[in-house]
């Protein structure tokens, strides 16, 4: 009787560590539902809201595909008009009278 409680503890901590893997999680979890609290609803609402939330997220959307009707094409090309090239340069007023209030070019 004077080592019961010790006898009983060291019994338990064998077991514990012989109850290992999928099992023993099982059991954890097993136990955790049944005991009373409502704190362990939230927290599992909450795990099972982030779950739902992640395979929205990262699931693949299937979305069909539709191609637009081909259309024949005519390519035409056309002849390029010779021009005079302008001589613009020759043109401009660079004299500083001739610039406007706020530095620009009057023409």
């Amino acid at each position: 009787m004077e080592d019961f409680l010790r006898e009983f503890h060291q019994r338990r901590r064998e077991e514990a560590m012989v109850e290992r893997g999928f099992a023993a999680w099982w059991k954890r979890l097993g136990e955790w539902m049944t005991a009373p609290g409502a704190a362990k609803w939230a927290y599992g609402a909450g795990a099972a809201y982030a779950a739902v939330m992640i395979a929205v997220v990262l699931l693949p959307r299937q979305q069909e595909v539709v191609s637009p009707p081909t259309q024949d094409v005519e390519f035409r090309t056309l002849t390029p008009v010779e021009t005079e090239p302008v001589q613009q340069l020759e043109q401009l007023d660079l004299r500083p009278e001739s610039e406007g209030k706020t530095g620009e070019q009057v023409f």
